[in-house]
């Protein structure tokens, strides 16, 4: 009976352990609430001066997060500069010379810090918390960021550059991406209103305005001022009306086929996407809802928790 008693014993802790090693290994609102209760106003409050300095910065600081969670997870890795080990995914086709809003991580890792005492918080995780922030500080959506991801140690540009999806995909292309990541078509017109703010290259929307028939030949037109057909790759355009306002300008814009962006326009042309985009050009409670919850989701693609990674001291670099 002893023997048995004893097993019933070890049973027990094992079942015990498992289940506190799951528990432990899941994001939480609450993962800071001990270790620095501080951490989310401190990172607050450098988000929303950023964003009071220059509006376009919450729209950079939002595209880090998704270009972080789409290559190998959300792990902070596309903050890693270029080392003799490290392939900077700063230098991935989508980030280079437009990826933006390192500086902003640095003073919020600094700031968050100091008010922890120590090295506390995660990089992957001020990347969550000031993507929210951002999206807050513009007059979009809140909601609760899940935390106690760890920072990864390497970074791919060969994989940034497989997994971010391009702004010359077509549809199936960009369902197929977003399912590779866990998302299914609604995440990915939800996700896609992302760019009702912020500012795109002329080299992302070339193509479309002089190649593509899916456009207001009138939009096209004034865009050809900004974007010639020679030249000009780094002028700017808005990606909607109100790039500084967090709305649903976007969607009413792909109605009208003056969506900046192929992979844009692609949500709205006569394919399955078509009625999602058409409500939420007009129920912006629904949008605000929709993507609150898609964001949560994204962030939970393939963290790293517990004992993996680490929590790096300089965003930069690898402890």
């Amino acid at each position: 009976m002893a023997s048995r008693g004893y097993f019933f014993v070890l049973l027990h802790a094992f079942v015990f352990a498992t289940l506190a090693t799951s528990a432990f290994s899941q994001l939480s609102t609450k993962y800071y609430d001990y270790t620095c209760p501080n951490a989310l106003s401190t990172i607050k409050s450098v988000v929303e001066a950023a964003v009071q300095k220059e509006r376009r910065m919450g729209a950079s600081l939002l595209r880090l997060h998704f270009h972080d969670c789409f290559v190998n997870g959300c792990d902070g890795s596309i903050l890693l500069d270029s080392t003799s080990s490290i392939d900077s995914e700063k230098n991935a086709f989508a980030n280079n010379m437009s990826a933006r809003g390192f500086e902003v991580v640095d003073e919020i890792k600094q700031a968050v810090d100091e008010a922890c005492g120590k090295p506390v918080v995660s990089c992957a995780d001020i990347l969550a918390v000031a993507a929210r922030d951002s999206v807050v500080a513009l007059g979009g959506a809140t909601w609760d960021v899940r935390l106690g991801r760890r920072d990864s140690t390497t970074a791919s540009r060969d994989a940034a550059n497989a997994n971010i999806p391009a702004p010359s995909f077509n549809l199936p292309e960009l369902i197929s991406n977003f399912k590779n990541h866990g998302l299914d078509e609604k995440d990915l017109v939800v996700l896609s209103g992302a760019h009702t703010i912020g500012y795109a290259r002329c080299v992302s929307f070339k193509d479309h305005i002089y190649n593509d028939s899916n456009i207001n030949p009138y939009f096209a037109q004034n865009l050809k001022y900004i974007c010639p057909r020679n030249g000009g790759d780094f002028n700017l355009s808005p990606l909607d009306p109100t790039p500084a306002r967090f709305d649903v300008a976007y969607f009413s814009d792909l109605v009208q086929k003056n969506g900046l962006l192929h992979s844009d326009q692609e949500l709205f042309s006569g394919g399955s996407t078509d009625a999602m985009v058409k409500q939420y050009s007009y129920d912006t409670v629904a949008f605000y809802k929709d993507f609150a919850n898609s964001m949560i989701k994204m962030g939970n693609i393939q963290p790293l928790t517990g004992n993996q990674g680490e929590i790096r001291v300089n965003c930069r670099r690898v402890n």
